[in-house]
């Protein structure tokens, strides 16, 4: 349908840019959600004026492949974004088990839905009459509680699932990249091989959300990588390189954004406290 496919478009380019750039950045997952939400407004506004669709395979094919896949984005960029605020930075053993978790609490949903998961990698289309045609919400054989809250006019009994097939797809992808990098981190040079003489008493006096801020700025500037070096991967090189443990490096950054004043506290501390040294310096 051109109507449809004239606001897909556009998200299937959007996702793919995201997908290219780094979605650890805060700033690129709300701008996917906000993406995903906004292009679901639309197919909902699109598909309650159409009224109907021309034929049943039309609707089986908006809610197969149309919705879902734009309900798995959106599904996807929350789930990445509650990872980056609840996952640790310091340890590396800790960050490997918080991804073991996650990936072992996806798998345990899609057990739940096995039947239906075959049927969909399959791609079986014996069923797609009842699946993904509206007005067959009260069917025995779907265990998703979710469904009971649905728009009716806008959802069928199995969509959503299909949507959480392909946010399982996305997150798996990730969190299967993450562990890689982990194990890169580990099998490298680490900063004490390197010159463990020079990190002894390198010890961080100031608060850890002064070095936390510290690091956004540096992501911010570009000055390490053009700006492309992961949140993650610095924290980790911080807390080694002063030994400390940063916490919860994304939740610290959202009460630093929070403040209602002096957002920038201590870089503008850095600034004034260098200013007086060079002042300082000139007098004598």
């Amino acid at each position: 349908m051109h109507e449809i496919t004239q606001i897909m478009k556009p998200f299937y380019k959007e996702m793919a840019r995201l997908q290219s750039i780094e979605l650890k950045d805060f700033k690129n997952l709300n701008k996917g959600i906000a993406t995903s939400k906004e292009c679901l407004y639309k197919l909902r506004l699109k598909i309650r004026d159409m009224n109907n669709f021309p034929n049943s395979k039309s609707e089986i094919h908006f809610f197969k492949a149309d919705k879902p896949f734009v309900l798995g984005y959106l599904k996807y960029f929350v789930k990445l974004h509650a990872y980056m605020m609840e996952k640790p930075t310091a340890d590396l053993n800790k960050q490997r088990l918080f991804i073991h978790k996650r990936l072992e609490k996806l798998e345990d949903c899609k057990k739940k839905q096995l039947i239906f998961w075959n049927y969909y990698k399959h791609q079986e289309d014996s069923l797609d009459h009842i699946y993904f045609i509206r007005g067959n919400n009260d069917l025995d054989i779907v265990n998703d509680s979710s469904r009971h809250f649905s728009d009716p006019e806008f959802s069928t009994s199995h969509d959503n699932l299909v949507g959480k097939f392909i946010a399982y797809d996305l997150l798996v992808n990730f969190y299967n990249d993450e562990l890689l990098l982990l194990k890169k981190i580990e099998s490298g040079s680490t900063i004490e091989e390197v010159s463990p003489a020079i990190l002894n008493n390198l010890s961080w006096t100031a608060s850890k959300t002064d070095l936390i801020e510290i690091i956004y700025a540096l992501q911010a500037s570009g000055a390490i990588r053009n700006g492309q070096a992961e949140i993650s991967k610095m924290a980790y090189v911080c807390s080694t390189l002063f030994d400390i443990d940063l916490g919860n490096v994304y939740k610290t950054y959202s009460e630093i954004k929070s403040r209602e004043t002096d957002k920038t506290k201590f870089l503008d501390k850095l600034k004034t406290s260098l200013e007086t040294r060079m002042s300082y310096e000139d007098s004598k």
